[in-house]
């Protein structure tokens, strides 16, 4: 599919797009901060182990909070919830203003789990809502776009993120994520589709029997299983994340400029991987399951050969090519999920997906920035890299009878919005 095609559909669906550029400037501060806060934490304590800690700190709260979060963004009303989340978010960011000496890091981490608390909220409202903004044929691309950002922001966030940090200071870079989730929330109010279907007035909200019920359908549906466990497992190789950061910084000596292009080569894979993933599979079911197990493996041989490099652009290269794999299969399941999941479970199923895949990475995370300390680091990247190898090996196998030659099923909440959106053109 030509890139003319996805600039026509962000054109054509103002909906779509504005949710899409909110996401892309808010993705953009995210790196701006987390290069800045890395390299601050990296030179105020000296420590690989916090520098996890940090990571983590992105990632866990998701994990604590989705089961709620879920349920919530299925009783609640989604546009809110995420002008709320991005609002809040703009004042926390400020926070890591603060962080002046090794006593005072913790309020960084704190001010850094409070956005991430925030962003599980945000997360599944956007992801279920996209379905309901674009009909079933524009899925795919809609997918392919928001993944793509994810990659292009990373890319683009985290190297001018790390140019920013050295030439201007950390400070002007946390003004900028700040700043950033402020734009997100005007272009969120701006949009004037339904960011789900019709709620009463007055939403029941019991969490113990809304999160059973959203447990009973994942169970009750495997290929949801089979595609949740796609990213729990896929998390738990990514520990290679926190080790990157350490390569850039003592391994290569680089400082933050170091962290910055390493970050960038790993949004340029994550960039192309969903583009060329949406043109191999369409919406064939069977490509889809196979080419998920195909890219989790291509992450883990890529960061298997990265920790052997001896330079900085050898070792961009083959982050580059691992996450290739890791925004391909991390946009695959999460369009196969918004395609089979109706909307009134839909936000569960997301808050289940991420809550899932932040708990296996910030395990792992933890994991590998303590053995860091232990271990040569090349050692423990490649100890991860082997783990991931094996877990797709063994989620292709588990998955197997789900490799039907047949489209991907819309579900009827999909087919009502697809008749929606065509109205409202």
């Amino acid at each position: 599919m030509s890139s003319t095609t996805y600039f026509s559909f962000l054109r054509e669906n103002r909906d779509f797009r504005r949710l899409w550029l909110a996401h892309l400037i808010s993705l953009g501060g995210d790196w701006f901060n987390s290069v800045a806060l890395l390299g601050l934490v990296f030179a105020l304590t000296g420590s690989a182990f916090y520098a996890s800690v940090v990571l983590a700190a992105n990632m866990l709260p998701h994990f604590l909070v989705s089961p709620v979060a879920g349920v919530v963004v299925d009783r609640f009303d989604r546009r809110k919830l995420m002008i709320t989340s991005d609002v809040l978010r703009a004042v926390l960011a400020l926070g890591m203003l603060l962080v002046r000496s090794p006593s005072t890091v913790w309020i960084g981490i704190a001010c850094l789990a409070g956005i991430a608390t925030l962003a599980a909220f945000f997360t599944p409202s956007s992801q279920a809502a996209i379905p309901n903004l674009v009909s079933p044929k524009e899925l795919g691309r809609a997918n392919v776009l928001m993944g793509s950002a994810w990659g292009a922001m990373l890319a683009i966030g985290a190297a001018l993120g790390g140019l920013v940090a050295t030439v201007f200071g950390r400070d002007t870079a946390f003004i900028v994520n700040s700043a950033s989730f402020l734009v997100s929330a005007l272009l969120i109010v701006s949009v004037r589709g339904r960011f789900s279907e019709d709620r009463p007035k007055t939403p029941s909200f019991h969490p113990i029997r809304d999160i059973a019920e959203g447990l009973r359908y994942a169970k009750s549906h495997g290929e949801v299983m089979a595609l949740l466990a796609t990213k729990g497992g896929f998390g738990l190789g990514a520990g290679v994340i926190a080790l990157v950061a350490i390569f850039g910084e003592q391994v290569y000596r680089a400082g933050d400029l170091g962290i910055g292009i390493l970050f960038g080569a790993r949004g340029l894979g994550a960039l192309a991987g969903p583009i060329m993933a949406r043109a191999f599979v369409k919406d064939d079911k069977r490509k889809l399951f196979i080419a998920i197990g195909a890219a989790m493996a291509l992450y883990g041989v890529a960061y298997a050969i990265f920790q052997s490099m001896p330079l900085l652009w050898l070792a961009a290269i083959f982050a580059t090519i691992a996450h290739l794999g890791g925004g391909a299969q991390w946009m695959m399941s999460t369009y196969g999920l918004q395609a089979i999941t109706p909307d009134h479970v839909r936000g569960r199923i997301f808050a289940f997906d991420f809550g899932l895949v932040t708990l296996t990475m910030s395990a792992s995370l933890l994991i590998a920035g303590r053995l860091a300390e232990l271990f040569d680091v090349r050692d423990v990247m490649l100890g991860l890299a082997l783990i991931e190898i094996a877990y797709a090996g063994i989620w292709m196998l588990g998955s197997k009878r789900f490799w039907k030659k047949q489209p991907l099923p819309k579900g009827p909440d999909q087919e009502t919005a697809a008749q929606a959106q065509m109205t409202r053109k």
